[in-house]
């Protein structure tokens, strides 16, 4: 794969500096120091609340959770975090959950779930259906839930769950995430050795996610498991071009569609997993987080325009 004609020099420069606090051999180590690098990194590109938000720590039912507010929000966003089930929290994505604040006006409730291998699946998925409960009686508002990468999948799977048992969920929006594809095909062999996320990184954090053999037929470990994708609530999946999961976004939105459901797939162009961290130094990175803010608002207002 021609990375150096695919991705632009903002974006190299992005790469390397994350691979400067995050080695590209982060995950040989133990998983103290993978967690350790990971926060490291994170701090380094940490930037500051937008003016107004306020926060709070709060327990959703013995679950650790963030709220961000800005004024009086009528809507709640519930965001689960990346990081491969493995590492991140609450401080890793604390600025993207601020910024989602300001820019959407709703409140964010960032769930802080249990992680692997300490905890194997599903303490994952079972943490964030406990919070997305929570937020939903705690607040009363209509939801919506987001995620990245491994928070992506949580929150496909809190979708899939949630059919029949509660109601208000008013969308999804997925950003980069890993939904249980076909590891044998597509992007997961074209971008086997992409920048920031590999295929035998993926396959690591799977063997740590479960204590024995994989969950199959169970979506709330893989939603692309799922027999039936019918009633989900309207869907956005944002992928990056240059990363082995970028299928599962086109196959996942495709299987709604199929189901009579609103789904739509946007692939960012010459973007690495993990490029949330980059919105504010490079311009494709930035043009994809104001796309994904403006889907979360406008699906917080019930509108779609993607038809």
């Amino acid at each position: 794969m021609d990375y150096e004609r695919l991705i632009d020099e903002e974006t190299w420069a992005f790469i390397r500096r994350t691979s400067e606090s995050y080695p590209d051999d982060a995950v040989e180590m133990s998983i103290e120091d993978q967690r350790r690098v990971y926060d490291t990194m994170c701090q380094d590109f940490h930037q500051s609340h937008p003016t107004g938000v306020e926060t709070q720590d709060r327990t959703a039912d013995g679950v650790p959770v963030r709220l961000y507010t800005a004024g009086q929000p009528t809507r709640t966003i519930v965001y689960f975090h990346g990081g491969g089930f493995v590492v991140g929290g609450l401080d890793s994505h604390d600025d993207v959950c601020a910024e989602l604040c300001a820019q959407t006006g709703y409140r964010v409730i960032s769930v802080d779930y249990r992680l692997c291998p300490e905890h194997v699946h599903p303490a994952q998925f079972d943490d964030c259906w406990t919070a997305t409960n929570w937020a939903a009686g705690e607040y009363g508002d209509p939801l919506i839930l987001a995620g990245d990468s491994a928070g992506g999948n949580l929150a496909a799977a809190v979708a899939h769950h949630a059919r029949g048992r509660l109601d208000g969920i008013l969308g999804q929006v997925l950003i980069y995430p890993g939904l249980g594809g076909d590891r044998a095909q597509g992007s997961y062999l074209e971008h086997a050795h992409a920048p920031l996320l590999t295929l035998d990184e993926i396959k690591f954090y799977e063997t740590v996610r479960c204590a024995g053999d994989q969950p199959k037929g169970d979506p709330t470990y893989a939603p692309l498991q799922d027999g039936d994708f019918s009633n989900l609530p309207p869907t956005v999946v944002v992928t990056a071009e240059c990363d082995p999961l970028r299928d599962d976004g086109q196959v996942y939105c495709g299987r709604i569609i199929a189901a009579g459901g609103q789904a739509h797939w946007i692939n960012e162009p010459g973007l690495v997993h993990g490029y949330l961290r980059a919105r504010t130094t490079v311009k494709r990175a930035a043009d994809s987080f104001e796309r994904i803010s403006v889907a979360i608002e406008a699906l917080g207002q019930g509108i779609w325009t993607y038809d």
